[in-house]
């Protein structure tokens, strides 16, 4: 039957091979302070939630902290990416191994394609040509091209999770599970050029926005990795309050979030706000339970979490280093991606009808991280 790989990747990882986090929240001092704006300065744009255990996405108004709307009819979405543009937002439903692109003004299907099994992350390249999907089940990253034309399959290490391209779109960067390594690979030829062990379950990485460096979470020990993609190897690490799940960098370069995620038994409930230069962790942001998915806005003001265990987002302004707000999504949300454009008026909820699966598409739930 269809896999429900991506519907515990971060609970099931994190929660089986790590029930030793431990959670703990306080203040800190930012050491890349936000704009110079007011905690509460309007940010425009949309934030989308992949709810997997919901089978559905939530479109969040950014001004208003508002649900808009939600999309029902995929399968167990493990994550969610605004195009570069804004005009199309790709998902990965893991329970039927698609991958699809929804028209952002209309919440209909655009395009959809098959992918491999367990796919757990989509992202598409600096200029919006490629897309790519992390087959968890496969050991291998598909790669697609416009209207999600598949063009290929990249071997990496077990267990690809989480993955970024590099800015200057030499590089895609991916976060190896069961590996316990960061692959990189050469987007020109679609080759693997290294594996950079990282010593213990990487879940997924952000890249520097000079490209020089990738910073990867990794649940055990609970901490993240700072890794020089030029020597190709660990240049720096530090702890954090709880097993992370995802990370995310601030447009400077200069800080970096780490949702930590816990166990389900022993869950986080904080962002760890991390110094990139000097990875020294500078203290935690309150979030809601089980903090997953987070991105920032590029402006730098304001962030939002995911939170797996309490099925919320947390709105969080870099300012004040505070959260401002707690939105109710869908059942355990995970993946969360920011638009500029404020999302398209709709319905309470719409749905969505994807192909059905090919019979070869098919596979076996192993639980996992996300």
């Amino acid at each position: 039957m269809a896999s429900r790989r991506a519907r515990g990747v971060v609970t099931g990882v994190v929660g089986a091979v790590i029930a030793l986090a431990g959670g703990g929240c306080g203040s800190a001092a930012n050491p890349s302070p936000a704009a110079s704006d007011p905690p509460d300065a309007r940010i425009e744009g949309s934030v989308w939630v992949a709810n997997e255990s919901g089978n559905s996405l939530s479109v969040i108004d950014a001004a208003t902290n508002a649900v808009v709307t939600t999309i029902e009819g995929i399968e167990g979405p493990h994550n969610v990416q605004v195009g570069p543009d804004g005009n199309r937002v790709y998902a990965s439903s893991g329970h039927t191994s698609t991958v699809l692109a929804l028209d952002a003004a209309t919440y209909r299907l655009a395009h959809a394609a098959p992918t491999g099994a367990g796919p757990s992350h989509v992202v598409l390249s600096a200029d919006g040509q490629k897309t790519y999907v992390t087959n968890y089940d496969d050991g291998t990253v598909s790669v697609y091209g416009g209207e999600l034309a598949p063009s290929g399959t990249i071997s990496v290490g077990d267990g690809p999770h989480g993955m970024r391209p590099t800015p200057d779109g030499a590089m895609l960067v991916v976060a190896n599970l069961k590996a316990a390594t960061v692959d990189l690979i050469d987007t020109r030829g679609n080759t693997k050029i290294a594996a950079v062990p990282v010593n213990g379950p990487v879940v997924q990485v952000a890249v520097s926005p000079d490209s020089q460096y990738a910073f990867a979470s990794v649940t055990q020990p609970p901490s993240v990795v700072k890794i020089d993609l030029r020597a190709r190897a660990v240049v720096g690490r530090t702890d954090v309050s709880a097993a992370p799940a995802q990370v995310y960098i601030s447009p400077d370069g200069r800080s970096l979030l780490s949702a930590d995620q816990g166990s389900k038994d022993k869950p986080g409930t904080a962002v760890s706000l991390i110094d990139t230069a000097t990875m020294t962790t500078a203290g935690t942001i309150k979030t809601g339970s089980g903090p997953h998915g987070v991105v920032i806005d590029p402006t730098g003001r304001r962030a939002w979490v995911s939170n797996v265990y309490d099925s919320t987002v947390s709105v969080i302004d870099l300012s004040s280093r505070s959260t401002t707000a707690t939105i109710k999504v869908g059942t355990g949300p995970n993946g969360i991606s920011y638009g500029s454009r404020p999302p398209a008026p709709a319905a309470a909820t719409v749905s969505v009808v994807l192909p059905s699966p090919s019979a070869s598409s098919s596979h076996t739930d192993h639980g996992g991280h996300g």
